[in-house]
């Protein structure tokens, strides 16, 4: 074979390769709700490098975000304006708007999140003290009229799917429980069931991490300052198990605790703490079911929002308060975090998120 014949043969090679690469970004999605734009970053799980790729204004103060990855679809709640927004993610995660529809008056979105299939896009809103079920077109675009609307209380501040996708979650501050949901994934139906209890007297249920095994769940208790264990029973939903606390024993100021997540190993639980601005820790034993406190860790003012990414090796928390960006590498064994970066993104982030496509 001649040079002249594998020549394109060898191009073409070199194409699939560079489509391959750029199909494994991993791409971090941070709400600048100062700047009113999402900022778009590649990080390299390999090395933990962040590069920022885009910011794409939407023109108002966006907050929670979901990413689809299989859709290859973005969902923000655009709280100013009271609407959710659906993005088309192209090359490298660029987003483009598809629609935005809008939600009653001062009902924004606290949090939204889309079934496994991408049919159906979830939403709790805090002030107006309801979940909402919009259709997803093929294409991304929401309807433009809920499916179905259920007032629940004020401050709703989360709806959580389990893998199954048989429930919905609702944590709710006030009337510090979590509201649990029969989820029909061909019609988008929801049907109330009984609700669960905050793990204690005024914990306040704000966020909810299911663990990977899907026997166990954890909240966030906001006006608590506490983390709760639940356990998951697939047919009667959520029960309390254990309630501890996310400060230091001296600690005497004044505390909300934000955002709950996971590690892959399912080993690890963190919650971040609101004005002690830290990120707490615990190890979490599946076969005692038990949580033990490892400690916590500075971070940025007012980390409402952080998020790990799918290998499990790097941790990003978003500083609300001072729009900075911290980037942490998780000991594998033993679940502490050490700061390799803190970045400057913009003014006021309120979500972070990462996916890998």
């Amino acid at each position: 074979m001649t040079v002249r014949a594998i020549l394109p043969l060898l191009l073409s090679w070199l194409a699939l390769f560079a489509c391959v690469a750029r199909g494994a970004e991993t791409c971090v999605y941070v709400s600048d709700a100062g700047s009113q734009a999402i900022v778009l970053y590649h990080l390299d799980e390999e090395t933990g490098k962040l590069q920022e790729v885009s910011r794409t204004n939407v023109s108002a103060a966006p907050g929670s975000l979901f990413v689809h990855p299989g859709a290859k679809l973005l969902f923000a709640s655009l709280r100013t304006h009271a609407e959710i927004g659906s993005f088309k993610i192209g090359d490298a995660g660029k987003l483009t708007e598809v629609n935005r529809t809008k939600l009653q008056s001062s009902a924004n979105a606290a949090y939204v999140a889309a079934d496994q299939n991408c049919n159906f896009l979830l939403a709790a809103s805090y002030s107006g003290g309801r979940v909402t079920v919009h259709s997803i077109a093929k294409n991304g675009l929401l309807g433009d009229q809920p499916l179905q609307t259920i007032a629940t209380a004020n401050t709703a501040h989360a709806a959580v799917l389990s893998a199954d996708q048989k429930w919905l979650f609702v944590p709710h501050v006030q009337p510090n429980g979590i509201f649990q949901f029969q989820f029909d994934a061909q019609t988008g139906k929801l049907t109330q069931q009984s609700m669960a209890a905050g793990g204690q007297e005024k914990a306040g249920p704000r966020h909810l991490a299911i663990h990977p095994s899907q026997k166990f769940a954890f909240s966030s208790n906001e006006t608590g300052s506490s983390v709760t264990l639940y356990a998951f029973d697939g047919e009667k939903g959520l029960k309390p198990v254990q309630t501890i606390s996310t400060l230091p024993a001296d600690f005497t100021g004044k505390n909300s605790t934000a955002d709950v997540h996971v590690h892959p190993s399912g080993e690890f639980i963190w919650v971040s703490n609101r004005g002690h601005d830290s990120l707490a820790g615990f190890r979490f034993d599946a076969a005692a079911v038990n949580l033990t406190p490892l400690g916590q860790t500075p971070t940025e003012k007012t980390p409402r929002s952080f998020a790990l990414s799918p290998s499990g090796n790097w941790l990003l928390s978003a500083g609300e308060g001072n729009g900075k960006l911290a980037l942490y590498a998780v000991g594998p064994k033993s679940g502490l975090l050490e700061r390799k970066e803190t970045l400057e993104v913009g003014k006021s982030l309120t979500w972070v998120t990462i996916a890998k496509f």
